[in-house]
């Protein structure tokens, strides 16, 4: 495949970006995916209506460990025990408390993420984007030269 209908195929697959709104790591992701060339919508992760259905689809294959956000007031009061808690409670939890979500999801054509996979994305949408940027923490000791 050429550079010009890679370019088309992205343009023309639909990426949905479920954020917190003035989250500052959401913000430095979306900037990523732009300067990447990805378009994408957003929608308030708060304000979306889950469902069991619905976010089981995100986290397909995936641990307690990896689908909880573990800045939410809940987790790191404690009032949570990840350690003990079910997914299928942890899930309802979220229904109820959209903030317990890991950020960002990530909704590609048919394809659902939980939080910044950098190799999935580039997979999926066939790009480029330096794996080594650890987006959720501090950008000082990144190894990339990747400005964001």
């Amino acid at each position: 495949m050429n550079r010009e209908s890679i370019k088309y195929k992205r343009a023309t697959m639909k990426v949905i970006f479920y954020e917190k709104q003035n989250c500052a790591g959401n913000a430095k992701q979306k900037k990523l995916l732009t300067l990447n060339g990805i378009t994408y919508e957003t929608r308030n992760i708060l304000d979306t209506q889950w469902t069991k259905a619905l976010l089981h689809s995100f986290f397909k294959g995936l641990d307690t460990t990896d689908i909880y956000n573990p800045f939410a007031p809940k987790i790191k009061n404690n009032e949570i025990d990840i350690g003990t808690i079910s997914k299928e409670a942890l899930i309802e939890l979220m229904i109820r408390e959209p903030i317990l979500i890991k950020r960002p999801l990530l909704e590609i054509d048919e394809v659902k993420i939980c939080g910044f996979d950098i190799e999935k994305i580039n997979q999926i949408l066939q790009t480029n984007i330096c794996e080594n940027i650890a987006i959720s923490s501090c950008q000082s000791g990144s190894q990339c030269t990747s400005a964001l």
